[in-house]
């Protein structure tokens, strides 16, 4: 669905995407995902033909952006992270007016834009004026806007910016009904999102890509150690010292626990999995294992580490 090879774009003094490639299928959610001037909001741009490239390929549903340009706009619908609404318009006005722009017309406009309105929940409010709605109604109604004329791509900046913890989970709900129909290209730099509503990451820093996985798979190849956690009853004094001496365990830290069993935390050396042997000690100890787990780190953490370790390019913003 989404095809880019060594993309890069240029401004006076500076490169905001210097070079990067990647691919999207179709039916994924893939999250874009960088903190604010890694160059997410820019290549999002270039792709929905905001904004052409200094050089490089982008292609959309087999259309090449820049000398197919209408043919690959007709494929995506694209939610700028601050949405140009006509304020002094109303819901239902607005989304004709649009449907009408993207060609639409007729009993057909009107049946899509009540899908949309339907699936974006705001048929309640599609008589009111857009300058009197919530910033939550706001984004909903600018995401009817991206859906109204059916693309195959939806690119969305920052979709749920300013949004309350209800919107959000409303919005990352939605995403999920829509991968049926629709391929998602997901800018945030809220990470938990994507942890969230999402099949694939493309991490992106100083307008170069950092990383480009599953969610589970950045976790499980950092190199930053694990947590396993573990709660046992026992009346072994030395239980800590046992845990410590399994292989790859670099520290055993007893928390506080009830009812008479006992919570561990166990820090763990990059590349090990020690749940087998915390389990083999614990059968030979003859404890009560209730629990026992192991904590992946975040995509925040992945981030971290891997921001921390690259180089900033010549030019790039900071």
């Amino acid at each position: 669905m989404i095809h880019v090879h060594q993309l890069t774009k240029q401004y006076a003094g500076r490169t905001a995407v210097d070079g990067i490639s990647f691919d999207v299928r179709e039916g994924e959610i893939v999250g874009f995902l960088g903190p604010n001037g890694a160059g997410k909001s820019t290549t999002m741009k270039i792709l929905s033909g905001f904004m052409p490239a200094t050089s490089g390929v982008a292609q959309v549903a087999g259309f090449d952006v820049f000398r197919q340009s209408i043919e690959a706009r007709r494929a995506v619908g694209y939610m700028p992270e601050m949405a140009p609404l006509y304020i002094d318009m109303k819901v239902k006005e607005y989304l004709r007016f649009r449907a009408e722009l993207k060609g639409l017309h007729g009993r057909d406009m009107r049946r899509r834009v009540g899908e949309v309105m339907e699936l974006c929940g705001v048929t309640d409010v599609r008589r009111r004026l857009i300058g009197n709605l919530s910033k939550g109604y706001r984004q909903r109604v600018a995401l009817a806007d991206a859906l109204v004329h059916h693309p195959k791509l939806l690119i969305l900046d920052e979709p749920t910016n300013g949004l309350d913890p209800v919107q959000i989970r409303q919005v990352r709900e939605l995403l999920r009904d829509l991968r049926t129909q629709h391929t998602v290209l997901l800018s945030t730099h809220i990470l938990q999102e994507v942890e969230n509503a999402c099949d694939r990451v493309v991490m992106i820093h100083h307008g170069r890509i950092l990383a480009n996985d599953t969610p589970h798979n950045l976790s499980s190849s950092l190199r930053t150690s694990t947590i396993v956690r573990m709660e046992i009853e026992t009346p072994d004094k030395q239980a800590a010292s046992k845990l410590e001496a399994i292989p790859g365990v670099r520290k055993a830290t007893e928390e506080a626990g009830e009812g008479g069993w006992r919570s561990f935390s166990l820090r763990v050396e990059p590349g090990h999995d020690v749940r087998e042997a915390v389990q083999a000690t614990a059968a030979a100890g003859q404890w009560r294992v209730r629990e026992l787990h192991r904590e992946l780190p975040s995509l925040e953490d992945v981030f971290v580490e891997l921001a921390s370790t690259a180089e900033v390019p010549r030019g790039a913003r900071v």
